[in-house]
């Protein structure tokens, strides 16, 4: 392991019946680049009765973007924004000084029947001069997200930039995330590709790096200058992301974060005292946690 500095192995836990991955932050690497969150949703059987309705909730500093890999979700915000996610499309919303959002599945796909959910929701720390600017929302389609294939290797631009190409999804730091899917076994080069640091998240097969074997449910992290190649096993599945670190220290509390912790504060006594921006047509709070 030479010059992949950390495995990060995946950490169960729930979220009412959602069972989530937790890959970071994690004690020793509290971000990858100004990625600063990533949660892995499923994969997990819902309905009849069991669907994802996540509540009424704050964020602040940060931009959350949602990718499904399966399954569909319904995002509703204190913009306006109602906003139908499906797989391979990218919601991006900037929360900047603040904004409130659900997520829910959609009203017709709970009509009896059984489906998959899996997905990836992932915060994107804010530069500290946009930390507190106004609350955008953009949704990208994904016939809009750059795809390209390596012989029988296929790869996505989710956001930033990358291999020589830009993702349409309107980032606000350099960064990037990448979607690779192998058929067959694979060397994946990400020197000259790839700036700044670069989580590997292994979300099916395995790889092997500076002679190790690495499987699913694991985040390799390293630096993207001194990396080794990257080869994958047949039909495996990988999400590449980073990008250029910020020079000051984030601080995160729940669905905050913020280079100030006065700032922290600030937002916890705005969403107890219930001041922060709310949604007009949902009265579901998620109260801040003990």
């Amino acid at each position: 392991m030479s010059n992949i500095g950390l495995i990060i192995e995946e950490r169960s836990r729930d979220i009412g019946d959602f069972l989530v991955g937790r890959l970071i932050p994690f004690r020793k690497k509290r971000m990858i680049g100004p990625f600063i969150f990533i949660d892995h949703m499923g994969p997990t059987q819902l309905g009849p009765e069991k669907y994802m309705d996540v509540n009424q909730h704050p964020h602040m500093g940060l931009s959350t973007l949602t990718f499904m890999l399966e399954g569909e979700i319904i995002h509703e915000d204190s913009l306006g924004t109602h906003q139908r996610i499906k797989p391979g499309s990218v919601n991006w919303m900037t929360a900047g000084k603040g904004v409130t959002h659900t997520e829910r599945t959609p009203p017709d796909m709970r009509n009896g029947n059984t489906f998959t959910a899996h997905g990836y929701q992932i915060w994107v720390a804010l530069p500290k001069n946009l930390e507190n600017m106004e609350p955008e929302f953009h949704h990208i389609d994904a016939k809009d997200i750059p795809k390209w294939t390596d012989g029988n290797t296929e790869f996505k631009l989710v956001a930033g930039e990358g291999y020589g190409r830009k993702s349409p999804v309107p980032v606000h730091s350099n960064l990037f995330m990448v979607e690779v899917k192998s058929v067959e076994a694979y060397t994946l080069n990400v020197n000259g590709n790839l700036k700044g640091e670069i989580g590997i998240c292994i979300v099916e097969g395995g790889i092997e790096a500076c002679g190790e074997l690495v499987e699913e449910g694991n985040i390799l992290v390293s630096k993207v200058e001194d990396t080794c190649n990257i080869k994958l096993q047949p039909n495996t599945h990988l999400l590449l992301f980073g990008g250029e670190p910020f020079p000051e220290e984030r601080y995160i509390y729940w669905n905050f974060v913020s280079s100030s912790k006065e700032k922290l504060k600030q937002a916890k006594k705005a969403w107890s005292d219930k001041t922060f921006p709310m949604m007009e047509n949902d009265n579901t709070y998620v109260p801040l946690p003990n």
